[in-house]
């Protein structure tokens, strides 16, 4: 992990960080809403980059074992504090797991902070190598068109970030540009690829929040529970069309493993 990374983690809330936005609001109900449709309990899951347990809390509370990894040791104090929630430091690229262990692996942050494809593909074979046979991958990533989406949406876009935003979208390297660190950003054909060379099977991608989560940030917090139950709608609606998944600010995908 580098120095940057690092202190993104350690000087902002990752911990409220899928409430303290409308679309962390709803990118948080739509990934629960997606993980629980594949799985039954009680079943062991690895969630890889598990941050302070944000989605292992909810995991544990459904009956899962829950095994977190994070390579921030702030992360793992708050998460090793949750009921029913083992947490230790360990990155994705080398995970401290034995082969054929787990039920489900969660990828729900790494892909994005691995900026250098190489290291992407030793995170999924790492992936794949802990997974028992038949078992489930689920990995999230950033959509090429989030910052596009965004600042067309808040009124931001102008030229001084044209560039920026065309660089993006052309070359999935995100510089910075609406916050946050470098790191690379997908289109769910590139991240169906890079799960499909790691030899896994029935590879399915969803887009997370849909096209409507822009306008819920613009909306603003007290308008979200008036407006979420139609976003919830567009984004069932719309989550494996081709022409509109990357206008999610997320993608999902999940596979299995050869049984």
């Amino acid at each position: 992990m580098t120095s940057d990374v690092a202190q993104q983690y350690s000087n902002a809330s990752e911990d409220d960080r899928l409430s303290r936005s409308p679309h962390g609001r709803l990118e948080f109900l739509r990934t629960q809403e997606l993980i629980r449709r594949v799985l039954t309990a009680p079943i062991r899951v690895l969630d890889v980059g598990g941050g302070t347990g944000v989605h292992a809390e909810w995991l544990a509370n459904n009956g899962h074992i829950v095994h977190l990894i994070d390579p921030v040791p702030e992360h793992v104090e708050m998460a090793a504090t949750l009921p029913g929630v083992i947490a230790e430091l360990g990155d994705a690229r080398q995970l401290p797991a034995p082969a054929d262990s787990v039920d489900v692996v969660l990828l729900l942050g790494p892909m994005y902070h691995l900026t250098e494809s190489e290291e992407r593909a030793t995170a999924l074979n790492e992936a794949v190598r802990v997974l028992r046979p038949g078992g489930i991958l689920i990995v999230a990533a950033i959509s090429r068109y989030l910052s596009a989406l965004e600042t067309g949406t808040n009124g931001s876009l102008d030229v001084t970030l044209a560039d920026a935003v065309r660089e993006v979208i052309a070359t999935s390297d995100y510089d910075g540009h609406v916050g946050f660190v470098r790191t690379h950003w997908h289109t769910a054909d590139e991240l169906r690829t890079e799960i499909e060379a790691a030899g896994l099977l029935d590879v399915d991608i969803y887009g997370i929040e849909g096209p409507a989560w822009p306008t819920l940030d613009h909306a603003g917090q007290h308008n979200f529970p008036s407006l979420v139950t139609a976003a919830l709608h567009c984004a069932r609606m719309l989550e494996q069309d081709p022409l509109l998944i990357n206008a999610s600010a997320h993608l999902l995908a999940i596979a299995r493993t050869v049984h």
